[in-house]
């Protein structure tokens, strides 16, 4: 059995694997510590176009634009970046593009920066009324599981999904003086 800290940073490892099996080809983020090992499987991978978004609203266009072009994209954003995002959704929904996002929590257990948690508290709501589905992620040995269940309903299904991955699994932030 691996130990806490195995898990912990192999979950990435299981959604970038996810990503490879449903042939996820542009994965776009504005960048996150949390997201950062994920990042890195995607920017050495030749297979999947990394692209740096200036606001997370713009990832909602490279989803839109992956699916007319015939490929499959993934949207990575931290939960303050989901509230930038809340126009642009209705394009995904009302085209029907399947999009798998996966939104680190910030605002959540141990916050010290009290400006992340209104957003915070209000993601996972944000995303259902804006038509995703939507699944929380506490523990590194649910990664697997959920996400890959995300990605095929996505896809397979042309659905939105929203996987949250709590400040828990991703690690408490430390301010630092």
């Amino acid at each position: 059995m691996p130990t806490l800290a195995e898990s912990q940073a192999s979950w990435p490892d299981a959604i970038y694997a996810h990503f490879r099996r449903v042939g996820i080809r542009q994965v776009g983020y504005v960048p996150d510590a949390g997201h950062s090992h994920l990042i890195k499987l995607c920017q050495a991978d030749p297979n999947i176009s990394d692209v740096v978004l200036t606001t997370e609203e713009e990832g909602v266009g490279l989803v839109a634009g992956a699916g007319l072009g015939g490929q499959r994209a993934a949207l990575l954003m931290q939960s303050s970046g989901v509230g930038n995002c809340v126009n642009m959704f209705s394009l995904l929904r009302n085209c029907g593009f399947g999009c798998i996002t996966l939104v680190t929590m910030r605002g959540e257990f141990g916050e010290f920066n009290q400006w992340q948690v209104p957003m915070g508290a209000i993601t996972a709501d944000v995303l259902r009324l804006a038509g995703f589905l939507t699944y929380r992620i506490d523990n590194a040995e649910d990664v697997d599981e959920i996400v890959g269940a995300g990605c095929d309903m996505a896809f397979d299904g042309d659905l939105q999904v929203a996987i949250l991955l709590s400040q828990r699994l991703i690690g408490r932030k430390q301010w630092v003086r």
